[in-house]
């Protein structure tokens, strides 16, 4: 067997699982005209096209498939023997991408960010935010953090991070001229911040549950914002009314910028999940975020499923 037969092969595997070059490229850490490169010298090599390419995507050609089928297990058993090798005498090193709404950052990554990146000095963290559902592995993310129905169910999931509740806010300012509700349904009466969510467009409606009873509202006021950092600074400058969930504003209620309301009426939601590609192996990098995420010092921090891994 002469050594250049093998040239490519790490690269032709990685472009088949993502469609994407530069996806492959990012993963690979070089550039994505290296990445094609490699692939049409293994074309050559084998004298067939493996990829059909257009402006828009890459697909695997029929032979580019069987072949796939043929290489693919073997290589990913010689990668993973190879990490296993080293894996009880390394660290855990390189760079993390991670595609994660503006929520799941404030609520459960920027609390803890600079106690992970202290713990493990090897590992670089990039963090795209991104409130849309985007597809992580065409865009070369290693991971994806959204609110457990959010989740595409070919997905590996490990719940993540706190309970959330909903918190009805208003600043002392605005409470001072307009009063305080005393009922969900008084706030029919009241400038209510509205919420547009980006991907469906919808406006959000309020939920409401205590004792077994449960009802939306949909509430009215004359400002909607489709950015969660927008409707908080809204509240906070006493425009009216907001609806938010638990992991922005607490240290704005602690320090009396905000103020509370109908506590007893806030409905619990879906909790954060860190999503990720079923792989054989999980990369030491991600595998190191989520222990500390499932294992470090956060408060509140839920039990979660050790089958999930």
């Amino acid at each position: 067997m002469r050594q250049d037969q093998l040239e490519g092969l790490v690269a032709f595997v990685c472009v088949a699982e993502n469609s994407s070059f530069s996806a492959a490229a990012i993963q690979l850490g070089v550039s994505p005209s290296a990445v094609s490169q490699s692939i049409r010298n293994l074309e050559a090599r084998l004298g067939i096209p493996l990829f059909n390419r257009t402006t828009r995507s890459v697909r695997l050609t029929e032979a580019g498939a069987q072949y796939l089928d043929r290489i693919g297990p073997t290589l990913r058993e010689l990668l993973v023997a190879s990490e296993d090798v080293g894996l009880a005498e390394s660290e855990a090193s390189g760079l993390l991408r991670l595609n994660v709404p503006r929520a799941g950052f404030m609520i459960l990554l920027q609390p803890v960010l600079r106690r992970f990146l202290d713990h493990y000095p090897k590992i670089k963290v990039e963090i795209a935010l991104n409130n849309q559902l985007v597809d992580i592995v065409s865009g070369g993310f290693d991971a994806g953090l959204r609110f457990s129905d959010k989740v595409e169910k070919d997905m590996i999931a490990v719940n993540v991070g706190p309970p959330i509740w909903a918190h009805i806010v208003a600043s002392p300012d605005y409470l001072d001229r307009r009063g305080v509700p005393e009922t969900p349904h008084d706030l029919l009466g009241h400038d209510c911040i509205n919420f547009r969510h980006v991907t469906s467009g919808q406006i959000e409606k309020w939920e409401f549950a205590r004792d077994g009873e449960a009802f939306e509202l949909a509430v009215s006021g004359r400002l909607t914002v489709n950015d969660s950092a927008a409707l908080v600074q809204s509240a906070l400058d006493g425009i009216g009314v907001a609806y938010m969930i638990s992991g922005y504003i607490e240290r704005f209620i602690e320090n009396g910028r905000l103020v509370r309301m109908l506590p007893e009426w806030s409905p619990r939601f879906d909790g954060l999940t860190l999503y990720f590609p079923s792989r054989q192996r999980v990369p030491s990098k991600l595998r190191a975020l989520i222990d500390f995420l499932r294992t470090g010092d956060q408060p509140d921090q839920p039990d979660v499923d050790g089958a999930l891994l």
